[in-house]
C-alpha cells in the first residue's frame, strides 16, 4: 500500500482554513477553486468531485471531527482497490496554520499519481486561503 503524506503552512489563520476544509461539499469554491471544478453532495455523505483534468471521483465521507479540526474520507470505485483519505489542521501560531493530508492507496502504483493531486491541491488551496486573508487583513 502507498502511504503519503504531505503538508504546507498556511499562512491564515487556523480556524479559517479548517473552516474551509470543513465545508467539504464546496472544495471547489472554497478550498481549492481551479484544481477542482465542481463538487456535489449525493444521498448523505457521499461527495462526487470533479477535477479539472477531468478526473471525477465519488468519495464517502467517513468522519468530520471539528474538536482535531479533521475530516477523513474514502474514495469509492475507479481504479483504486482502497483509498482512504484524511487532511487535518493545525494552529501554526501568529495567524497560520499546518495542514497535513495522508492518503492510503492501493494498488501501490496509483501512489505517485495521488501525491501529484495532493501536491496540487495544497498548493492551490494555499494560494487561495493566503490571498483571502490578505484582503481579509
Amino acid at each position: 500500500m502507498a502511504s503519503i503524506r504531505k503538508e504546507v503552512v498556511i499562512d491564515a489563520p487556523s480556524a479559517e482554513v479548517w473552516s474551509a476544509v470543513r465545508d467539504y461539499g464546496q472544495v471547489h469554491t472554497r478550498l481549492c477553486p481551479g484544481v477542482v471544478t465542481d463538487a456535489r453532495m449525493e444521498s448523505g455523505d457521499l461527495r462526487v468531485v470533479t477535477f479539472a483534468s477531468g478526473l471525477v471521483l465519488r468519495e464517502l465521507i467517513v468522519d468530520v471531527d471539528d474538536q482535531a479540526r479533521r475530516f477523513v474520507w474514502s474514495a469509492i470505485g475507479g481504479r483504486a482497490k482502497h483509498h482512504n483519505g484524511a487532511m487535518q489542521v493545525f494552529d501554526e501560531g501568529a495567524g497560520a496554520s499546518r495542514r497535513v493530508w495522508i492518503a492510503d492507496i492501493l494498488p501501490h502504483n496509483l501512489g505517485p499519481v495521488v501525491a501529484g493531486i495532493m501536491e496540487e491541491g495544497l498548493a492551490a488551496a494555499k494560494a487561495h486561503l493566503e490571498a483571502k486573508a490578505r484582503r481579509a487583513a
